[in-house]
């Protein structure tokens, strides 16, 4: 064997002890180092943050101070532009008792539609009234003569007949052929009609369908007793609301006669009496200032607090359900009926006439027309169960009606008073042609329903000037955008979109009074005002009702040069504060790409945010080189033009209060 080779490279020195211990003495001190270093470093930022900190909280508590000093002069100046609202409620005052007057003189035995008794009375003597003039007499004699078989269709045999008003249809189609072939009945220029069975189809009977184009069925129903305790509340604050500014101004006649008596103690005995009325430290402060108020001035304040008031109860929510309902009955708080009633009834079909010798004989029963029951209440002679089968039913749907989904059917229960949805099948609805069908089991009045919040929430909205004293609020759904335009103390349809084509309407171009104009929306099934129980079937943003009123408030008194719009920040911050987006418009047309300016309002502090739309998080710092303020109209002072201010103080006082009733009513800021 040769020799071994040797191993290249050289041999790694071995770390003594002492290098071991400098080297982790040097990482030590580097430690140290790094650490002193970090800490002086966190120790300066911290200063700085400190700094910053105490700055900006110097800076904010210079501007609480400022707010909190110019705080009771902005109120005192907002508290005059508010007086609007009781003005606006005075002018509307008059306007009734104008047309009470006029009602009064006409002397025409009308009754007043506002007063119950008077309503009662007339109907009750309608009843009672048996003298008749001889040409009613001959008219109700003709329609006796003219029987079923005179109005015979010659191909089928059987007579069909239709009367229409603006209010009601009448439908008659009598079986006077009895053939078994003739089971499909169509009322002719419709498709509204019946398939009958072939028991009816043999029977002597008669179909006759009413549509009531306004639903008089639902009043019916007994009021659940939480409902009634709520509707009760509401009635006896309104009662004790207009006592109280009664007593008042009839204690201020008493005081203003004491006063010619005895001048010096005018004073005190104002006091006196506005301690008995509570809040004295209010009122007192208000006597004190003015102790010559005048009867006028002392109505309209107490009128401003009852508008305050009444305004506040709009947008309070209850706590509980209104009741509970039994299977099958129909929720009137989730549901609304839409479209009228249909009265479906069977009758018995009466003698017919027969000519005989030039004469025309007719036995007249003495009862009238009787119903003809299907079902029978008794089945006992019938051997198989289906021997009474479902009639189907084609409707025709109200023109003027909007559905936007497919709409369910009810009955009427006349033993229980309510609505309810059992004994109905195979419902099939045709959106184009505007028919719905459907198999009933019996026969009675039925009509359609439709959720009373499908549009709701909301997903945005925008209040905006147009002309001189008028303003658009629009309102956009998942199904629809609703425009709707204010002026004075009147409402209008604007337009109407369904799934971004306008849709025409009747109702567009009619100008009608806030409450009128509501309940003909609803009616019309474009409902987007909920109820004082909607927060039970729609998810909302909840807003303090306090906050939210005083919101309203403002925005409509802004709403004549400021466009306000929904931000999606509104839903982010707490319940007791709401955020809106505005900027200024003094021109009728919108702006393509506005600048909008987003506000931040908590009923005592509105304030600029930095943020905008498209900021990435929600924060609420303040827009640099801004102020706090005390109301809405002080914080848009700050940036508004002069000419927009001079518009806003010119401002009617009707438009003003329609815009926040509109407000009020929808709840834009919680519904959204």
């Amino acid at each position: 064997m040769g020799p071994k080779a040797k191993k290249s490279g050289r041999k790694k020195r071995k770390i003594t002890k002492a290098e071991r211990l400098k080297q982790l003495q040097e990482e030590e001190e580097r430690r140290q180092k790094e650490e002193e270093e970090a800490r002086v470093k966190y120790e300066k930022e911290e200063m700085e943050r400190l700094e910053i900190q105490r700055i900006e909280k110097e800076k904010w508590q210079q501007l609480e101070a400022k707010d909190l000093e110019r705080r009771n002069e902005e109120l005192e100046e907002l508290y005059l532009l508010e007086g609007c609202f009781p003005e606006a409620e005075k002018l509307k005052r008059d306007t009734r008792l104008l047309s009470q007057w006029k009602h009064y003189i006409q002397c025409d035995g009308s009754p007043d539609p506002s007063k119950s008794p008077e309503i009662n009375t007339f109907i009750s003597l309608w009843k009672e009234e048996t003298n008749e003039t001889l040409e009613e007499v001959i008219a109700k004699s003709k329609l006796v003569l003219n029987q079923a078989s005179t109005l015979a269709d010659l191909d089928s045999g059987n007579m069909e007949k239709v009367i229409q008003d603006e209010n009601v249809t009448l439908y008659v189609w009598a079986n006077l052929k009895k053939n078994p072939r003739y089971k499909s009945v169509r009322f002719s220029e419709t498709q509204i009609g019946f398939e009958i069975p072939r028991i009816l189809a043999t029977s002597d009977i008669a179909l006759r369908l009413l549509h009531t184009h306004y639903d008089h069925v639902t009043p019916l129903r007994p009021v659940p007793t939480s409902l009634q305790e709520h509707t009760a509340t509401v009635t006896h604050f309104v009662k004790d609301e207009v006592q109280n500014e009664e007593a008042a101004i009839s204690r201020e006649l008493q005081e203003e006669g004491k006063q010619r008596e005895n001048e010096s103690n005018s004073v005190q005995e104002e006091e006196t009496k506005f301690e008995e009325e509570g809040d004295s430290e209010v009122q007192m402060s208000f006597v004190q200032e003015e102790p010559e108020a005048t009867k006028f001035e002392l109505e309209m304040k107490l009128l401003s607090e009852t508008v305050l008031s009444a305004q506040l109860l709009l947008i309070e929510n209850a706590n509980e359900k209104p009741c509970f309902f039994e299977d099958n009955e129909v929720d009137l708080c989730q549901f609304t009926t839409l479209g009228g009633v249909y009265h479906l009834d069977t009758l018995e079909l009466p003698p017919q006439c027969k000519p005989m010798k030039g004469w025309m004989i007719v036995e007249i029963l003495k009862e009238g027309l009787q119903k003809y029951i299907y079902p029978p209440e008794t089945t006992e002679d019938v051997e198989t169960e289906n021997a009474f089968p479902p009639i189907e039913v084609t409707l025709e749907v109200q023109k003027n009606v909007i559905f936007f989904e497919d709409p369910m059917v009810a009955r009427w229960d006349a033993e229980g008073k309510h609505w309810q949805t059992d004994g109905i099948s195979n419902v099939s609805y045709k959106s184009e042609e505007r028919l719905i069908t459907f198999s009933l089991e019996t026969f009675g009045p039925v009509t359609l329903i439709q959720d009373s919040h499908i549009n709701m929430p909301f997903q945005s909205w925008e209040l905006r000037p147009l002309d001189v004293n008028k303003v658009l609020l629009t309102v956009t759904t998942v199904f629809t955008e609703i425009q709707i335009q204010i002026k004075e103390n009147l409402c209008m349809l604007a337009s109407i979109k369904l799934n971004n084509k306008k849709h025409s309407s009747i109702l567009e171009g009619k100008w009608m009074t806030p409450i009128s104009f509501i309940c003909t929306l609803k009616e019309a099934g474009l409902n987007i005002f909920p109820s004082g129980h909607s927060h039970f079937y729609v998810v909302i943003n909840y807003k303090d009702p306090l906050v939210e009123m005083k919101a309203y408030r403002q925005l409509a008194l802004l709403s004549s040069a400021f466009a306000f719009g929904w931000s999606k920040w509104n839903i982010v911050c707490n319940s007791k504060k709401v955020i809106v987006k505005l900027k200024e418009h003094l021109t009728e047309e919108p702006t393509q790409k506005p600048n909008w300016t987003l506000l931040m309002f908590s009923g005592d502090r509105a304030q600029r945010l930095k943020i905008n739309e498209d900021s990435e998080a929600f924060s609420e710092a303040l827009q640099e080189e801004t102020e706090f303020h005390s109301t809405l109209y002080h914080m848009v002072k700050d940036f508004a033009s002069k000419k927009a201010m001079e518009k806003i103080r010119s401002s009617n006082c009707q438009v003003i209060d329609s815009v926040c009733y509109m407000l009020l009513s929808t709840r834009l800021l919680s519904y959204s």
